[in-house]
């Protein structure tokens, strides 16, 4: 394997071999300095060697807010990242604060995906996402089964009546095992696609498709659901390790506008 990187695809995130999807969100304060940080994290990642075979990919994606990044990087196991946290991170972190300083790490936590929803292959033909959603929803019960219940709801909602412009949806769970980079474990992460911003807007809308839907009320009466929150995000870069077989990716963002 090359120790370069390349411009890369949008990540699988149902990809057999992710043992720990890993998501993290900064702050930045203004477009000026997300687009700045954007450039800065580029500039270190194509500059140094690829970290560690585990690390699978790691993507960076720019808030709507026009303030957070979300970092999404795929491993094959929780403990190669703990490995890379303690020998390489901080010095691209160094460098990335130096480009941009006073930048606010807001948090970091590691799941495994447990189950994904794709759309229909004539709604997704052709069809290319301009908006990525990440919700993160949160249970009064630490129990996983009840969080796996609700995935299979809500999964079993979206393939009775999909959300036209949704083109899939990632569920992920909390890692279990003796160490976590989040101790709050009554939480689902989705990662969903849609095709923009006016498709996932009249998804969620008050009145809605889902609003009449009785397969979408049992998802919102479901016992020890708490409350959900999102954020919504377009591309904006994504790395690879270069392998002699990988094909040549273009480096245009996508996704630009709502």
């Amino acid at each position: 394997m090359s120790v370069l990187t390349i411009p890369g695809p949008l990540p699988d995130a149902a990809r057999p071999d992710v043992g720990a999807a890993l998501f993290s969100t900064w702050s930045l304060g203004t477009p000026e300095r997300q687009r700045a940080a954007v450039e800065a994290i580029a500039a270190t990642w194509d500059s140094r060697p690829w970290p560690a075979p585990e690390l699978l990919s790691y993507t960076v994606y720019a808030g709507t807010d026009g303030d957070t990044l979300m970092h999404h990087s795929q491993w094959a196991d929780e403990a190669a990242y703990h490995v890379f946290f303690r020998t390489r991170r901080q010095e691209r972190n160094d460098a990335i604060d130096s480009a941009v300083p006073d930048i606010k790490r807001l948090g970091l936590s590691s799941y495994q995906r447990y189950r994904s929803f794709s759309a229909p292959a004539a709604q997704v033909d052709g069809a290319d996402p301009g908006l990525f959603v990440v919700a993160e929803t949160d249970f009064d019960d630490a129990d996983p089964r009840l969080r796996r219940n609700w995935v299979d709801l809500v999964v079993e909602a979206l393939e009775r009546e999909p959300d036209p412009g949704l083109l899939s949806a990632d569920f992920h769970l909390i890692v279990d095992g003796e160490r976590h980079l989040s101790t709050d474990r009554a939480r689902v992460l989705s990662y969903a696609r849609w095709t923009g911003a006016e498709a996932y807007e009249t998804a969620m809308a008050a009145e809605g498709p889902r609003a009449g839907s009785s397969a979408w009320g049992r998802v919102r009466a479901f016992p020890g659901l708490v409350g959900s929150a999102s954020r919504r995000y377009h591309f904006r870069r994504s790395f690879v390790p270069a392998s002699k077989s990988a094909p040549e990716f273009t480096n245009s963002p996508a996704g630009t506008a709502e």
